[in-house]
C-alpha cells in the first residue's frame, strides 16, 4: 500500500491504548528488517529518517526505499522526518514524498516554537502530511543531536497543553525523563506529566529515547497516554553485535552479504519484540 500519514493509525492507537513504533532507516538492511518484522506482525509502523540519514542515503533513495517497503509489507507505513531542524528542511522532505514530518523547535523559546510549529502545521496539513513537534529538551546523543544531561529539562504540562491547543500538531513529543541512546541506569520517567498532558489533548504523546527502557516502564508509559515510541539505538546495537562476531570469527570474510544478512535478521527480531511490547501487532 502507499505511504500514509501518521493519522492513519495514531488516533486509533490513542483510543485503543497501544503505541506505534518509529524505527529509523539507516541503510537498506534497516529498511528490510523493519518492514519484514511489520509484515510478520501485521503492525503499522513509522520509518524515521533523520537529516543525517538523509544526507548519508540521499533524499530520493530514502523515499524510494520507503515506498517499496510499504508496498511489499502490505501494512500502513508512514515515512517521517525525524527532528527536522527548519521549515526549509521540512518542506524539502514533503516535496520529496514524506508522508509525515517532525519539526523540532524545542531549542527555541516557547513562543517562537509555537510560531514556527504553526507555520509547519499549516503547510503540511494542506497536503495531508502529519506533524510531530517537541517540547522540553530530551537529553542524550542521536545522529546530529547531542544534549548533555545537565541541559535536558522536563516539559511543563500546562505549557504542553497550550502548545497543542495553539498548534494542533498530530503528535507531541514531550521531555519526561527518557534520553536518546542507551541508558547507563534505569530512566526515571514522569508518568504524571504524560498522563496530565495526554488526558487534556487529542494528540498522542511521543516517547523519544525508547531504546533500553525496561518493558514495564514502556507499558506504564503507554497506559499513561504514549501512542508513538521511537527506537533506533537497539537496532544499531543488535546489528553491530552480529557483524563484529562474524568478522571476529571469520577474518577472511569479505562478502558483506554474509554478515549484513544475519545482522538484518537480528534487527528484525528486535523490531518484532517491540511491536508486541507496544501492542501494535495485529493492528494493521
Amino acid at each position: 500500500m502507499p505511504l500514509v500519514s501518521m493519522n492513519a493509525f495514531l488516533p486509533q492507537a490513542k483510543k485503543e491504548g497501544f503505541a506505534v513504533g518509529q524505527f529509523n532507516m539507516n541503510n537498506l538492511e534497516f529498511v528490510q528488517a523493519i518492514a519484514a518484522a511489520a509484515a510478520e506482525e501485521r503492525s503499522p509502523f513509522i520509518f524515521g529518517a533523520s537529516e543525517g540519514a538523509i544526507r548519508y542515503m540521499g533524499l530520493d533513495n530514502v523515499v524510494a526505499l520507503a515506498k517499496v517497503a510499504a508496498k511489499e509489507s502490505g501494512v500502513p507505513v508512514a515515512l517521517h522526518l525525524d527532528h527536522g531542524s527548519s521549515f526549509d528542511v521540512v518542506m524539502k522532505c514533503i516535496r520529496a514524498g514524506f508522508s509525515s514530518v517532525m519539526f523540532d523547535g524545542s531549542h527555541y523559546p516557547f513562543e517562537e516554537n509555537i510560531r514556527l510549529t504553526k507555520k509547519v502545521v499549516e503547510a503540511a496539513h494542506a497536503v495531508g502530511v502529519s506533524v510531530e513537534a517537541e517540547l522540553g529538551t530530551i537529553g542524550g546523543v542521536e545522529d546530529d543531536l547531542e544534549v548533555a544531561e545537565e541541559d535536558a529539562h522536563l516539559a511543563n504540562p500546562e505549557e504542553a497543553i497550550r502548545f497543542w491547543e495553539e498548534t494542533r500538531v498530530d503528535a507531541l513529543a514531550i521531555a519526561v525523563g527518557t534520553a536518546h541512546g542507551m541508558y547507563k541506569g534505569e530512566p526515571k520517567i514522569r508518568y504524571d506529566i504524560i498522563e496530565k498532558v495526554a488526558s487534556s489533548i487529542e494528540a498522542p504523546i511521543v516517547l523519544h529515547g525508547g531504546s533500553g527502557v525496561p518493558d514495564e516502564s514502556i507499558k506504564k508509559a503507554i497506559a499513561a497516554g504514549v501512542g508513538k515510541i521511537n527506537v533506533n539505538t537497539e537496532n544499531q546495537v543488535a546489528m553491530v553485535k552480529v557483524v563484529r562476531e562474524l568478522l571476529d570469527q571469520n577474518p577472511n570474510m569479505i562478502d558483506p552479504r554474509k554478515y549484513l544478512g544475519p545482522a538484518r535478521e537480528a534487527m528484525k527480531e528486535v523490531v518484532k519484540g517491540k511491536m508486541r511490547l507496544f501492542g501494535s501487532s495485529g493492528r494493521a
